[in-house]
């Protein structure tokens, strides 16, 4: 393990910190800022932003610089995630692009789907969505029933996805569809690349417990796909799905634990103005939130070397998504125990506004559960890694 960065990546760390000091005004970064604004006005803000920071060259850090990105190391990659989140810079709008449908484009893509896709992605002129769940096909994605019947040079496709997050938004979605009749599970199914701005195609916002609707659901009447925008062949959507979604589960974890370690500072600080900091129950409790955090950071640091050295993470991607998303989940459990009751209310005493933890809160319940859950995660190390039967 390497805990140590070159000095082109801190000559690097240094130009990106002071470029977020000079664009990121200071009200941003006050709590509760973006959720006091409307689902609109807030991915519209985040879109023009982050126009801005590709403009800078802060984009794609990791890209091959003939698709526009900085051509960096992952060393980059690591330090452009720490800091973003040590600035408290907005979410990308496109992440689902950026992160899954760029990196596979670049992989298996055509020249022409290189040359139409990742400049404006990157650019944020089209946003895009991912379309995999389906209300029979949640976590087990292999029993999708969207169909697609050729005609001519199109697909036809019909069904339902759901759980899209920027549905609302998206101007394109990369989707499975089973385009092969009568076939089953893995087989017969394809990724297409549908535009969502056009007849057949409808979204719908799902409301979350937040009061958010950073997801929605789609629905496909006849829409018309063009065969050529099939990414991977077509039949072969299982084996470009597992390849697009090993992207995610690769990440090295560095962002993860700064986001959490900075939520964790902000826990205790509540924890102390509610005179918890004291009793020993609590105190455990931060405590082993605390070791677990640390445990994060150095499994992330260890998958960043090995990343660096070119080797290939298989199932250590796995521990990574079970790692991050619990420790997540076991912060903000954390965070009810210490405040107690007071955890439950938005404003537990006039001066203070508990609105943003609680949206961080209910968000924690979600992460082993998308991205694959930790079931699925679990089953994958004990397999793989244990040698545990099936």
């Amino acid at each position: 393990m390497d805990l140590t960065y070159t000095a082109e990546e801190e000559q690097f760390r240094t130009e990106l910190r002071t470029w977020l000091a000079e664009n990121i005004p200071a009200e941003w970064t006050e709590p509760g800022y973006w959720a006091s604004l409307d689902t609109t006005e807030s991915f519209e803000k985040r879109r023009e932003w982050e126009a801005r920071k590709t403009a800078a060259g802060f984009s794609g850090i990791q890209w091959p610089v003939e698709y526009g990105g900085r051509g960096g190391t992952p060393g980059m990659k690591a330090i452009y995630d720490e800091e973003t989140v040590r600035a408290h810079a907005p979410q990308t709008v496109n992440v689902l692009g950026l992160t899954f449908l760029a990196p596979t484009i670049m992989a298996i893509g055509t020249d022409e789907q290189k040359a139409e896709i990742i400049g404006p992605m990157l650019r944020n002129e089209v946003i895009w969505c991912q379309g995999f769940s389906e209300p029979g096909a949640g976590s087990d994605l292999a029993a999708v029933a969207t169909r697609g019947v050729r005609d001519g040079d199109d697909y036809v496709v019909n069904g339902q996805k759901i759980w899209t997050t920027n549905a609302m938004h998206g101007d394109k979605i990369f989707t499975i569809v089973r385009t092969e009749p009568g076939s089953e599970r893995h087989k017969g199914l394809s990724m297409l690349l549908i535009d969502m701005n056009q007849p057949g195609v409808e979204a719908r916002p799902l409301k979350q417990m937040s009061g958010a609707s950073e997801f929605g659901e789609v629905f496909f009447t006849d829409a018309r796909v063009p065969a050529k925008d099939c990414l991977g062949e077509i039949g072969q959507g299982w084996r470009t799905a597992m390849l697009l979604l090993s992207f995610e589960r690769g990440a090295s974890g560095v962002g993860q634990y700064t986001e959490f370690r900075r939520q964790y500072d902000e826990i205790v600080a509540e924890a102390k103005r509610f005179g918890r900091a004291d009793d020993p129950v609590a105190r455990q409790e931060l405590t082993r939130c605390l070791v677990e955090l640390e445990c994060l950071r150095y499994h992330a640091m260890h998958i960043l070397t090995q990343t660096e050295q070119g080797k290939d993470l298989g199932s250590e991607s796995s521990m990574t998504k079970l790692q991050w998303s619990e420790a997540f989940q076991d912060l903000w459990e954390a965070f009810e125990k210490v405040l107690g009751p007071e955890a439950t209310l938005a404003a537990p005493r006039p001066d203070v506004d508990l609105t943003p933890f609680h949206a961080q809160d209910h968000w924690s319940r979600s992460v082993t559960i998308w991205g694959g859950s930790s079931q699925v995660q679990r089953n994958i190390v004990a397999e793989r890694v244990l040698g545990l039967p099936r």
